[in-house]
């Protein structure tokens, strides 16, 4: 295949009516336009309800939808242990973000994991947050849960720099 041999599909890309080029064309006259009143003109915009408050304004509203929300992802133990014995995740080594997203268990290395449930296996996860529950049980079975110290918004290390100096 050579760069001059290429071109698109058949249909790919239609060429655009021409209008007002006398009635043989299918598109003369009023140029598809119908006659007269507002639409017939350029620059239409005849959008909205005119004179009635618009649909989207009289539907009601519900809910909140909170701009500063964090993404929870909660995973419960069950599956981490289901995961592990179906060889999907290496039990002997740390169970970490990146590990989960590579399992598919995790959407997105930003979102906070947070661990629920029960273990019955041992277990070494490293998380955001668990349950009270969820570490009770990882602990009794010999495993350990390690939290994952959040990092300082970027307005507090600025400032820390600033009075260091």
């Amino acid at each position: 295949m050579k760069l001059n041999e290429l071109k698109d599909n058949d249909g790919a890309r239609k060429s655009r009516m021409r209008v007002g080029r006398g009635i043989g064309s299918g598109k003369g006259k009023t140029c598809g336009r119908g006659h007269k009143g507002q639409g017939s003109r350029t620059g239409v915009s005849n959008m909205g309800e005119g004179g009635q408050t618009p649909l989207y304004m009289r539907v009601p509203k519900r809910g909140f939808w909170s701009p500063t929300r964090k993404e929870v992802e909660v995973i419960n133990l069950d599956k981490l242990e289901q995961l592990v014995e179906s060889k999907k995740i290496d039990g002997s080594k740390p169970i970490n973000r990146e590990v989960l997203v590579a399992a598919g268990v995790v959407k997105s290395r930003t979102s906070t994991v947070k661990i629920l449930g029960k273990a019955k296996g041992k277990l070494n996860i490293e998380a955001d947050h668990a349950s009270k529950s969820a570490s009770e049980s990882v602990e009794k079975a010999g495993g350990k849960i390690t939290f994952i110290p959040k990092k300082a918004p970027l307005e507090n290390q600025k400032k820390s720099k600033k009075a260091a100096a």
